[in-house]
């Protein structure tokens, strides 16, 4: 028989008391660690870490106008207006978002115009308010498309070529988008109307 090079060492022999010792050890960690736990992980800066990092750069979420809550210059006789599409988004580059809302009467038959309005909130918060016609109903127009991005307004209006088009067949369609500038919505020249 061949002895080992090293000697037997006692420590290395597991004994149940070393068992013992491990699992107190490892509940004592776990114990442990359930109580402190960091806070919980938010989108918000804490107020510490932002008075570190210096001034707000963005202002805090701010919910963009309802339409729904906005009285819209249509005059619809016994029907109501109806809010078909909306889009948000910062138009104005104030870091409060505006809401541009398609609206036409609830007409039983055809196919009403649309008016399309951007809607804002005053600075306290206050109730949403028409601030600009964008289209106005009368131009008889119909939005079937509409986007809000990097501050301008995008839509595809339907239209028409002459008043004698019926207002069943819009034979006209137009890309316009509509862009904030020196205190008004300023609407580029589209490059040309496609028919339909």
């Amino acid at each position: 028989m061949q002895h080992p090079a090293v000697p037997e060492l006692s420590h290395t022999h597991t004994r149940p008391i070393h068992w013992v010792a491990t699992a107190t050890a490892l509940a004592g960690v776990v114990a442990l660690s359930s109580v402190l736990q960091p806070d919980a992980a938010t989108a918000a800066q804490t107020p510490g870490w932002a008075a570190a990092a210096g001034p707000k750069t963005a202002p805090a979420h701010i919910a963009p106008p309802d339409p729904a809550a906005v009285a819209f210059p249509l005059e619809c006789g016994p029907v109501e207006a109806v809010v078909q599409k909306k889009a948000s988004g910062d138009l104005d580059g104030d870091g409060r978002p505006e809401t541009v809302a398609v609206v036409h009467c609830d007409a039983p038959m055809g196919t009403p115009p649309d008016g399309v309005y951007v809607i804002t909130r005053d600075h306290g918060g206050g109730k949403p308010r028409v601030v600009a016609t964008l289209v106005d109903p009368e131009e008889r127009r119909t939005a079937t498309e509409l986007s809000v991005r990097d501050g301008l307004v995008r839509a595809t209006l339907l239209g028409y070529s002459t008043p004698d088009v019926p207002s069943c067949c819009p034979d006209v369609t137009d890309d316009v988008k509509w862009q904030w500038k020196n205190g008004t919505f300023v609407s580029d020249t589209p490059s040309r109307a496609r028919s339909v």
